[in-house]
């Protein structure tokens, strides 16, 4: 049930990477307070599972596939957006990709391409093609999804932490930029996550207990945890809120 702080009834939303996860946490939370949300990632059936049971709870919603590591389907994705909406309020850049998990010295240009282009690449310029339609209206808010390991880089996720941190201050820089256009740019930074895109860290003993050891509330965090710090940075509650990037881990020791 929306409420009077964080209603987005008529607010046109996208996420990506939301058929699963974080991302489809954040989604559901953005339609239940009154988005339409435009459901994001590389396979549409998967958009459309998540859609289907949003639509089955009285919400708004559609399916939209987008690789956001290819610059065609992004051109594509805002084409839609644009003749279907003819405006943008929310992106939410969560679609993140980490096909490497190992010694950071064992890195290839394969797994550095596809990591750097997904991670920053396309976080870069789905903003960007967000933050035209944006100052064009002259209002809107990017949220973009990074890691608490832009600040802690984790073990064996070299350049997924690099990108990571390029994420933060990607987020800066177009806070600066677009804060007087009317748009604000924010990032959550979340830690250990239980979801499929983490299952690697969850399945190595060691650097799960070494995680832990550090975080106070000695716990690791569920999707719906991150949904709610977005629902904020999205809403006009946050209105005065720019270029913040707000670190959601029970509170990692850095």
């Amino acid at each position: 049930m929306s409420t009077k702080m964080f209603d987005l009834n008529g607010k046109i939303a996208l996420v990506t990477g939301a058929s699963r996860g974080i991302g489809e946490a954040i989604a559901s939370l953005l339609a239940e307070q009154g988005a339409h949300v435009i459901v994001s990632s590389r396979k549409q059936d998967d958009c459309q599972v998540v859609v289907d049971r949003l639509r089955a709870a009285g919400l708004s919603a559609e399916a939209l596939a987008c690789h956001v590591g290819n610059m065609e389907d992004i051109a594509n994705a805002f084409a839609h957006i644009g003749a279907a909406h003819g405006r943008l309020d929310i992106l939410v850049n969560n679609a993140a990709t980490n096909p490497y998990f190992g010694h950071v010295l064992d890195t290839d240009l394969n797994a550095y391409n596809k990591t750097v282009d997904v991670n920053v690449r396309g976080y870069f310029f789905m903003s960007i093609e967000a933050g035209k339609m944006m100052r064009a209206q002259r209002s809107g808010a990017i949220v973009n999804i990074a890691s608490v390991n832009a600040l802690h880089p984790g073990d064996m996720q070299g350049i997924y932490s690099i990108t990571k941190a390029a994420v933060v201050n990607m987020t800066k820089s177009f806070a600066k930029e677009c804060g007087p256009l009317g748009i604000r740019v924010n990032a959550v930074l979340p830690g250990l996550t239980k979801t499929r895109f983490a299952g690697a860290l969850f399945e190595h003993k060691a650097l799960y207990d070494e995680w832990m050891a550090r975080v106070p509330l000695r716990r690791h965090a569920e999707p719906h945890e991150m949904a709610g710090t977005v629902l904020y940075l999205v809403s006009e509650a946050a209105s005065y809120t720019n270029g913040e990037c707000i670190v959601v881990d029970g509170g990692l020791t850095l």
